[in-house]
């Protein structure tokens, strides 16, 4: 019997010169395992210093420099706000260079999971009707129409695993032409057409600049049985258009009940990997975890979507080494770029500080926040770079750019045609879609405690010393099969999604 106290403490390199504190530690703890007692109060998660170190010297965690010292400081000192100086690293970045080709299972070894394919051959992992406006002025028609089938009126429809209302708060005062509305119609386009989508009502006020008929030419919607188009002024108003809507949508039903799951390749799932909430464990536990999945997907033919790259600073280095191509490495250094002067007189956690979650859980700057966000890819080569909600057409590991907000950025990549999604918390997360059914992952015991009914595994397991990142990277890959599969996530249980549905309003607004 091991009769050793629990560890107060985790290093996480050798070269370190801080570790993380594993629970709340009052000032004046002993740390055995560095032989060093606490100067202050130390929050869970948090950064202690485990030697001295000198003014303007690197603070080391993972064996990377996240910021510099703001003053010599002693062993025991809180490495955090006041102490560690944000300076963004200049480096040249040696494109391909760490390049390896991806060694694929062969087609007869690879999982399978059970999921819905179309008629186009692309695989669905949820069968659902969207209801979608065109602008906020057909949002409540839009809602009173889905919420009609909820509950037991879809009883009568087992095989179909939703009708989900998307609305948006844009669409009318939105610039006429350019790209917010180019944007929109790139979001609302690609959620008809992806796999989890088997059929959509398409809601229109009638007037607004988001022409239905417009917005249907220019992404090349046809109008059809399974796709339906509703213009509340043409109908007579809302309480007209709220019964025509629910009548399509029954006959919509009919043909979606038909659909059945069948056994498919692991190589059809195109997983979006989401972060919210995170804490100084996301990048020791929850987020590498993931990336051993994703590697486990990439492997067997999959596909792996990043985003937000606002989070990538300091690190977009090390991804455009994993680049296939020169090309793939500059498309994302002119992406990296582009953030920068799109951001260069806001405030924005592009410039060092992060959200006041991130903070409260430990992380000091966006570079401490980089080293894990980028962790959820895994360690396979970078495929392709995509523009914000483009169809995604390259398989392996790929990088969307959206700004920092889970729900637009998971419309996003749901927009390119992802149909699961993986998001890892540290703070706790309320996220969830049933349309995109989404498997959240705890970076702490604490965490997934608290919010057990909102997060479905918990990776703290890493920390808590009972499980290694290949076991938890090998849990998460079984998880997320098993909810393409069909099994209900957390999210979807408790009926997340109806107000998840956001996109970038980057324009003008009149």
């Amino acid at each position: 019997m091991d009769s050793r106290a629990p560890a107060l403490t985790i290093r996480l390199d050798s070269a370190d010169n801080v570790v993380l504190a594993l629970r709340d530690l009052p000032a004046g703890t002993y740390l055995p395992d560095e032989d060093v007692t606490l100067r202050s109060d130390i929050p869970l998660g948090h950064k202690i210093a485990s030697r001295p170190i000198a003014k303007d010297e690197p603070v080391l965690k993972c064996g990377t420099v996240i910021g510099y010292a703001s003053r010599d400081v002693s062993p025991g000192t809180h490495m955090h706000n006041e102490t560690i100086l944000f300076q963004e690293r200049a480096e040249a970045p040696e494109f391909c260079r760490d390049y390896v080709p991806t060694a694929f299972l062969p087609p007869e070894e690879r999982r399978t999971f059970r999921g819905f394919v179309r008629q186009n051959g692309a695989v669905g992992t949820r069968n659902c009707i969207a209801v979608i406006a065109c602008s906020n002025c057909a949002a409540t028609v839009v809602r009173k129409i889905a919420s009609a089938f909820e509950g037991a009126s879809l009883a009568a429809y087992p095989h179909v695993d939703a009708v989900v209302p998307l609305v948006t708060s844009t669409g009318c005062g939105i610039e006429k032409s350019g790209v917010p509305l180019e944007y929109m119609r790139r979001v609302l386009g690609g959620t008809v057409r992806n796999p989890n989508t088997a059929g959509a009502v398409v809601c229109a006020l009638g007037c607004e600049n988001n022409n239905i008929d417009a917005f249907f030419a220019e992404v090349g919607l046809t109008p059809g049985p399974m796709l339906r188009r509703l213009v509340i002024q043409e109908e007579g108003g809302g309480r007209a258009s709220v019964e025509k809507g629910a009548a399509m949508v029954t006959e919509m039903l009919v043909e979606a009940e038909k659909c059945r799951r069948s056994e498919v390749s692991v190589s059809a799932l195109t997983v979006g990997l989401e972060c919210g909430g995170s804490d100084a464990f996301s990048g020791v536990s929850a987020n590498p975890a993931l990336g051993k999945a994703m590697d486990m997907l990439i492997r067997q033919g999959g596909t792996a979507v990043l985003t937000e790259p606002t989070e990538f600073v300091g690190l977009e280095g090390s991804l455009a080494r994993r680049a296939r191509s020169p090309e793939v490495a500059r498309r994302l250094m002119d992406m990296m770029n582009w953030w920068r002067g799109y951001l260069a007189h806001a405030d924005s956690q592009i410039h060092g500080k992060v959200t006041p979650g991130n903070n409260a859980g430990g992380i000091t700057n966006v570079l401490e926040k980089a080293l894990g966000s980028t962790r959820k890819a895994g360690s396979t080569s970078l495929n392709a770079v995509f523009g914000y909600a483009e169809p995604i057409t390259e398989r392996g590991f790929v990088i969307m750019s959206s700004p920092s907000y889970d729900p637009l950025s998971a419309a996003a990549m749901f927009a390119g045609g992802a149909n699961l999604c993986a998001f890892t918390t540290g703070r706790g997360s309320l996220y969830g879609s049933r349309h995109f059914p989404t498997v959240k992952i705890s970076s702490n015991t604490r965490r997934y405690e608290l919010q057990g009914d909102d997060i479905d595994l918990n990776a703290g397991a890493v920390i808590d010393g009972s499980k290694t990142l290949d076991q938890m990277g090998r849990e998460i890959f079984e998880a997320l099969l098993a909810a393409a599969s069909g099994e209900r996530t957390k999210s979807e249980l408790f009926g997340m999604g109806g107000d998840e549905f956001v996109i970038w309003d980057i324009g003008t607004t009149s």
